[in-house]
C-alpha cells in the first residue's frame, strides 16, 4: 500500500467518524481559542483529517490521489525516501494551519478543518517539476498549464485571505502551496534552474 492510499484511507475513516460525532470533530478541529496551551497544538495536524461533508472530503482526496501518486513517482525517480513524501504532506498541513491559528487566537468562533493545506503542498511540489502539465478546473473544458494555475491560485488565495470572507480557509491554501514549493526547492535545489528554463522556453 502506498503512502497516498494510506493517507486517503485514514482520512476517510476519521472524517466518516466525524460526520457522525460532533464531539470527535470538536476534539480534532483547528480551534485557536481552545489552543491556549501546548497540549492542544496537536490540532494543527489533526484538523487535516476531518472534513465538513462528503463533497469536501471527496474533492480533497481525489485531488490528493491524482497529484500524490505523481509525487510519489517523483520521489522514487529522485531516489528520495518515500517517508519524505509523508513528511511533505503532514508538515504541509501543520504549516498551512499556523497562520490561521496565530491570527485567530482571540476569536472564539473561528474553526477550520480539512486536508486542503496538505493537498496544496502536494500540488505545488508537482508544479515545480511539471510546470507545463495541464490542470483541468471545472467548468473550464480545457486544461491550463500548471505554472499558470499556480500563479492564479496564489493570487486568488492571497486576495481572498486578505478579505477574510466566506468559510474557506484561504490562508491554509496559500501557505500550504508555498510550503510545497519550498520543500521541493530544498529537496532538489539544482532543479530550480531547470524550472526557470522550462517556464521561459516551453516546448
Amino acid at each position: 500500500m502506498t503512502y497516498t492510499i494510506l493517507i486517503i484511507a485514514v482520512t476517510v475513516l476519521i472524517s466518516f467518524a466525524g460526520f457522525n460525532s460532533e464531539d470527535l470533530i470538536n476534539r480534532l478541529i483547528l480551534w485557536p481559542r481552545k489552543m491556549d496551551n501546548p497540549a492542544e497544538y496537536y490540532r494543527l495536524l489533526t484538523s487535516g483529517f476531518v472534513h465538513a461533508d462528503w463533497m469536501h472530503l471527496v474533492f480533497n482526496m481525489y485531488t490528493l490521489y491524482v497529484f500524490g501518486t505523481t509525487v510519489q513517482g517523483l520521489f522514487a525517480f529522485l531516489g528520495a525516501s518515500q517517508q519524505l513524501y509523508l513528511m511533505l504532506y503532514l508538515t504541509g498541513i501543520v504549516i498551512a494551519s499556523l497562520p490561521s491559528f496565530l491570527k485567530n487566537q482571540r476569536n472564539p468562533y473561528y474553526r477550520s478543518l480539512g486536508a486542503s493545506g496538505g493537498v496544496a503542498s502536494i500540488i505545488f511540489f508537482t508544479i515545480y517539476y511539471y510546470p507545463w502539465w495541464r490542470i483541468t478546473i471545472f467548468p473550464i473544458p480545457v486544461g491550463i498549464p500548471a505554472v499558470l494555475f499556480g500563479v492564479l491560485y496564489l493570487a486568488y488565495e492571497a486576495y481572498m485571505a486578505k478579505r477574510s470572507a466566506g468559510n474557506v480557509n484561504h490562508d491554509a491554501h496559500f501557505w500550504g502551496a508555498v510550503f510545497g514549493l519550498f520543500f521541493a526547492l530544498v529537496l532538489d535545489p539544482s532543479h530550480g534552474i531547470d524550472f526557470i528554463n522550462t517556464i521561459t522556453h516551453p516546448a
